[in-house]
């Protein structure tokens, strides 16, 4: 990137994601979120395929970005992973997804995010935009030699690809511990932008549930260290002590890698999109919605 990826405002323009069940039976929340905007359609295997090609449709239809997850896996079969791809971009005129590995203790012939990109069907099946996983604090089941080795192999991958590539991070609440990480994989030789994972606002009992299963330790005894300062039992977690520090630091090098947050809706999509909204990573060219509907899944 050469460019500042701030918005004219200086805030950083953000994605988030939904539960096939949340976009298909609660279309209200989609209200909430500006035209365009990348809603990433999860995958934790308790969703059926026609749910989650009806979810990104769901979202196409309604003018925002679909970007399903594509869990390498969860697939039984190249066949399965190529049928299911099929379907997304035929059926739900998706053209952006997220290459993960998915649960490690899941067997099938596609083990990595590598080996799906390494079938060539993303290409042949209209796929334009790749997202891949990053982890600032490590992966607790690969060592980091081995991220480092995916990394540069997607960018193999990459530079005989016809999509653009991104990295997308699970969620932590350390600012500098994500400075320190970009500038580690800049100098492994990085060319991807960078989307952050952020914890939207929500209640302290909700972000250590969430941050104790996805493994982010490190983050999680900063968040508790932190205290009052971030943090009260009453008044929930502030994202900004997050996404301040790291608008600072696009700001102070204009040309960083950091190119947007993914906002992981734990206090609900309603929340997350009003906060969104109010601090100005979302805007409406013509109107907000102001959303109260009950958005449970």
């Amino acid at each position: 990137m050469t460019d500042s990826s701030l918005l004219a405002n200086g805030r950083l323009p953000a994605s988030t994601e939904m539960s096939p069940k949340q976009v298909v039976e609660k279309t209200e929340l989609l209200a909430a979120i500006p035209a365009g905007s990348q809603v990433y359609v999860t995958d934790l295997g308790n969703a059926p395929e026609d749910t989650i090609v009806a979810a990104a449709k769901t979202l196409t239809d309604k003018g925002l970005t679909a970007v399903p997850h594509m869990a390498a896996r969860r697939y039984a079969s190249a066949a399965d992973f190529e049928r299911r791809i099929s379907r997304l971009t035929q059926e739900a005129g998706v053209k952006e997804v997220l290459a993960i590995a998915g649960e490690a203790d899941k067997a099938g012939p596609l083990t990595s995010s590598v080996a799906l990109l390494e079938t060539g069907l993303f290409d042949k099946l209209g796929i334009q935009k790749i997202a891949v996983a990053g982890h600032p604090e490590g992966a607790p089941d690969i060592k980091p030699d081995v991220i480092k080795s995916f990394l540069m192999r997607k960018h193999e991958l990459a530079a005989d690809s016809d999509a653009e590539f991104r990295i997308v991070t699970q969620f932590g609440f350390d600012p500098h511990q994500v400075s320190v990480w970009l500038d580690e994989i800049r100098s492994w030789g990085n060319q991807f932008p960078v989307h952050i994972g952020v914890a939207g606002p929500a209640k302290m009992t909700t972000l250590l549930k969430f941050a104790a299963f996805a493994g982010v330790e490190n983050s999680l005894n900063f968040l508790k260290k932190r205290g009052g300062a971030v943090v009260s039992m009453l008044a929930g977690y502030d994202p900004n002590t997050m996404v301040e520090p790291l608008e600072a630091r696009v700001t102070s090098q204009p040309d960083s890698q950091l190119a947007q947050i993914h906002v992981y809706p734990f206090g609900g999509v309603a929340k997350t999109a009003e906060w969104l909204t109010s601090r100005g990573s979302w805007s409406f060219q013509t109107s907000s919605t102001s959303l109260t509907a009950n958005e449970s899944a």
